[in-house]
């Protein structure tokens, strides 16, 4: 998709340099220099050297589609054509899997979400064509799904000329797009991929696991997406859809996952029956207990995949505990006055907290949980 977009950004600043040109010769030959578009001295057919896009280094807010415009006219370059009634809630809606608000407004301060005309000017002529115009801008935005889903490449796809007689009704036209949503885009709680891999023919994956337990954002692996994921338009009847399946080369398929998974075996994932889910203390040998099992991964673990291995001992996360700022009776135990006067040491050896506290180092015939320095109460 970004390859796409960036094909599609400098075709646009090629049509600026031939219309502020007016010539209509090969852009080689127009007055621009080479690094405008292209990274490397000599760019090939197969390594054009392509630069990124402006706004991959840009940002944006986020807004929640339910609370954006429900519908839009751009008519700012209605001179030919009849103005378009964009539909801006739904499209919000479908782009939450693809980069939600910055897959379109991909600038913004701390403020209200900026429309496009704010930064792109009306005008083909201009001095900046770093940054295309507004009619490239759109066009940019639109085409590569749109033709994608429809397989029409004809301006009338999307715009209607201005002829007859019969006046344009806007509101009319609005209101027909009015109330109008996405269908709610449902996430499973697993899928089971049915491969031919001799290593295991069965790959279970739990995608709520990804999103909830390791808080994987949706675009880290749906960036690069368009609607033909799941849709592809019926050619017999453009009303109906149906689902696509796609078949992808074994590195497409492997691609995402080896973000992570990068360093594990075959059979990590390839088993020969669904697999179950993901288990602390099979895969670790640490059990989580109440105080860490609705934890995220990255609270322990960081934000950096895959994971780093932690220890089991609490210091590494809890290095700041003293006496004085530890309540001991979050563990289910209140320790009694000659307890509390001691050390955390002097129970816990080596500061190890997951291991069982220790008695001898005062009692002779003591042991936990046997004897208790204290009394037992519910966890705060």
């Amino acid at each position: 998709m970004k390859k796409r977009l960036c094909i599609v950004f400098l075709f646009a600043i090629s049509i600026t340099v031939l219309g502020q040109n007016n010539l209509g010769k090969d852009h080689a030959k127009s007055n621009i220099n080479c690094k405008t578009c292209h990274t490397c001295d000599v760019p090939t057919k197969n390594d054009p050297c392509l630069i990124l896009c402006p706004r991959e280094k840009m940002k944006t807010v986020y807004e929640s589609p339910d609370k954006t415009v429900e519908v839009v006219s751009l008519e700012e370059l209605s001179k030919k054509y009849l103005p378009v009634i964009f539909s801006h809630r739904v499209h919000a809606q479908m782009s939450i899997l693809s980069g939600s608000c910055g897959t379109c407004h991909h600038y913004n301060t701390s403020g209200p979400i900026q429309p496009c005309k704010n930064c792109h000017q009306t005008s083909r002529r201009r001095d900046d064509i770093g940054k295309p115009d507004l009619e490239a801008a759109y066009h940019r935005q639109c085409i590569a799904c749109h033709r994608e889903w429809s397989h029409e490449t004809s301006c009338t796809a999307c715009h209607s000329l201005k002829t007859g007689s019969k006046e344009f009704q806007k509101e009319q036209a609005k209101k027909k797009l009015s109330g109008k949503t996405h269908p709610v885009i449902l996430e499973p709680a697993k899928i089971v991929y049915d491969t031919k891999s001799e290593k295991g023919k069965m790959v279970t994956f739990f995608h709520d696991d990804h999103t909830k337990k390791f808080k994987i954002e949706c675009t880290s692996c749906h960036k690069n997406e368009t609607c033909m994921k799941c849709h592809d338009v019926n050619k017999v009847s453009a009303a109906k859809t149906k689902l696509v399946k796609t078949k992808k080369s074994l590195t497409d398929s492997h691609k995402k996952c080896f973000t992570c998974h990068k360093d594990d075996t075959c059979g990590s994932c390839h088993v020969n029956q669904p697999a179950e889910r993901f288990d602390h203390e099979k895969r670790t040998g640490w059990a989580l207990n109440k105080f860490h099992i609705k934890l995220s991964c990255a609270k322990c673990h960081g934000l950096k995949v895959p994971y780093s291995k932690r220890d089991n001992k609490c210091t590494s996360c809890h290095n700041a505990w003293t006496n004085e700022n530890f309540k001991h009776s979050i563990t289910g135990l209140q320790l009694n006055e000659t307890h509390l006067q001691l050390n955390c040491e002097d129970c816990h050896a080596e500061s190890n907290f997951a291991a069982k506290p220790v008695c001898s180092n005062c009692h002779d015939n003591f042991s936990f949980p046997k004897q208790k320095p204290g009394k037992l109460v519910g966890a705060k």
